[in-house]
């Protein structure tokens, strides 16, 4: 792929044709640096970003605070901290082991960055990254990012999930100026982060098919292109699952651009709908209501397991040549407070309330399906992938592929499958599942 051809080289430089409009885009980004190593290239990354200090000093006098975790200093943040305080004014930021990304860690993060400052600099993945992206918001400064392991599709995103009194939400922040990934640090992660980002990736059909199916439904808007700029780098991924955890670079680059490009994505579109659908509510739901005796798990390894949930669920309807049938809902806000708890349940049924179908819309649903269940059925069944295909992909690369491997019982998994729907206002074969017959 030459820089004429590549989409991320396209979307920095504004030049990406969307492929339904003609109309070029660009990204927020900066700069992408996606290289077998960055080894002593940290000043100039940065240099060439175009950052000036407040009051337009020359970026020579940057002031750059570096933020990780014990893990991610090991693994990078040592490196590249030394290496920016040569030409810039660095202050470490050294969060505990395994940081949580709340509101209450960001309130900190954003007090204990000294006044000055004029860039903040992540070393880490998900949780670093998000923590990074809400503090530089606050700060209105912009971020960056050095990343550590190919493990979630965040790190271009102008999103960042947070949560807030218990209850996790995607909350939109800034897209980092400058994403920097060393394949030979990301080679080096632990073997579960790889297959983590891995999980992230496989979730590209069933979100489509769910945001399309809202399109279709519902009329709600939808945009192909997130999908365009991954697709080619996609393949490549799933073709070379297997030798991702030994650490073959061809199969880590693919994997690292496919997360960079669906973050671009996400950002494209205006929010997380192209790769967080109803498998990001299946672990969102577990994330909420797990027991503290259960085990912890990476993101990305619930996403590919739900994932394989929710290709079964929408390859149930898909291959219904009759449409499904809508009936009024019959779930209450008691209902709602019941199984979550006064303040998470309030918060649900804000989420849910605006999704349900009384007699009117089930009639008007039934009378549209009628006439467009083959062409609905036809243009979802074009973007999806059968969970075979991604259960194979996922244990190409070792990863899990069953709720029991993830330590869940069947009974909470079952559980998250019938309430995750109930979290967020965003349709998907969830609710066609809970609705109709």
């Amino acid at each position: 792929m030459t820089t004429s051809d590549d989409p991320i080289a396209l979307l920095v430089a504004g030049r990406y044709p969307d492929p339904e409009t003609g109309e070029l885009l660009g990204c927020e980004a900066r700069g992408i640096a996606i290289e077998v190593t960055l080894a002593g290239q940290a000043v100039e990354l940065v240099g060439g970003l175009g950052v000036t200090r407040t009051g337009g000093s020359p970026a020579g006098g940057l002031r750059i605070a570096v933020i990780g975790d014990p893990d991610t200093y090991a693994a990078l943040g040592d490196r590249v901290a030394h290496e920016l305080a040569r030409d810039f004014v660095v202050q470490r930021i050294e969060l505990p082991r395994h940081p949580h990304a709340d509101a209450e860690t960001v309130a900190m993060l954003v007090a204990a960055v000294e006044p000055a400052t004029d860039l903040v600099c992540a070393v880490g993945s998900g949780t670093i990254n998000d923590l990074a992206k809400m503090t530089a918001l606050a700060r209105d400064i912009p971020q960056i990012v050095f990343a550590t392991a190919p493990s979630m599709n965040g790190y271009t995103s102008v999103s960042a999930s947070i949560t807030e009194a218990g209850f996790k939400r995607s909350v939109r922040a800034r897209t980092p100026i400058g994403v920097f990934m060393d394949l030979s640090v990301l080679a080096a992660a632990p073997p579960r982060l790889i297959r983590a980002g891995l999980g992230d990736s496989v979730c590209r059909p069933t979100a489509q098919a769910d945001w399309l199916l809202a399109h279709l439904l519902l009329d709600r808007p939808y945009r192909q292109v997130p999908f365009a700029m991954l697709a080619a780098d996609e393949a490549e991924l799933f073709a070379r699952a297997d030798a991702l955890v030994a650490g073959d670079l061809v199969a880590i680059r693919a994997l690292a651009r496919t997360l960079v490009l669906s973050g671009f994505g996400m950002t494209t579109a205006g929010g997380s709908y192209p790769a967080s659908q109803g498998e990001h509510l299946i672990s969102h739901y577990l994330e909420m209501m797990k027991r503290a005796d259960e085990p912890d798990v990476y993101h990305g390894e619930q996403i590919g397991v739900a994932a394989i949930e929710m290709a079964s669920i929408q390859d149930a309807f898909l291959v219904r040549d009759q449409p499904p049938v809508f009936a009024p809902s019959t779930i209450t806000k008691a209902d709602v407070i019941a199984h979550f708890g006064p303040v998470l349940g309030e918060a649900c049924w804000r989420e849910l309330s605006p999704k349900l179908v009384d007699e009117e819309r089930a009639a008007a649903l039934n009378e549209r399906l009628a006439s467009t269940w083959p062409a609905i059925r036809a243009r979802i069944s074009a973007t999806t992938i059968a969970p075979e295909r991604i259960a194979g992909v996922l244990e190409g690369a070792g990863a899990v592929t069953a709720p029991s491997q993830l330590g869940y019982s069947e009974d909470l998994w079952a559980s998250a499958v019938i309430h995750a729907r109930e979290i967020r206002d965003r349709y998907t074969f969830l609710d066609l599942l809970a609705d109709s017959t």
